[in-house]
């Protein structure tokens, strides 16, 4: 999204787990699937949150509560706490959706699902961003 509004270098992205379970490897091959359909690289190695992302980036999101409540977990102060946001407070037009689900226990739809959620949600986090700006 931010390649075709030629402003991918207005912002560092990165994207990490609570848990250590899946550090060093790549994307579930089905949302690789999934994601390749719609054109999208997957070239990233899991990782775990770490207390310096706090100090490293202006946003941390969750996907879901108990994303929340782990990363929340991590937060050294007030200041890093008002960091974390969730995904789902950015849909505009799922807006009934209250999480962003984990499809990884079922099939290749729920990785449709999320793909869907997560393009609907940055959307809504850019326009997001830019008013922060003004």
């Amino acid at each position: 999204m931010l390649k075709e509004k030629h402003r991918e270098n207005e912002f560092i992205i990165d994207s990490c787990g609570i848990g250590p379970w899946h550090v060093g490897q790549r994307s579930d091959k089905r949302m690789i699937e999934a994601g390749e359909k719609r054109g999208y690289e997957f070239n990233h190695r899991g990782r775990q949150i770490d207390v310096e992302d706090f100090d490293k980036f202006e946003y941390i999101i969750g996907m879901d509560e108990e994303n929340i409540r782990d990363i929340l977990s991590f937060a050294r102060n007030e200041e890093d706490r008002k960091k974390v946001y969730r995904m789902s407070s950015f849909l505009r037009r799922y807006k009934g959706q209250k999480i962003i689900p984990d499809p990884y226990f079922g099939g290749t739809e729920g990785f449709e699902f999320v793909l869907d959620l997560l393009e609907d949600a940055t959307e809504g986090l850019l326009i997001f961003l830019d008013k922060q700006k003004q």
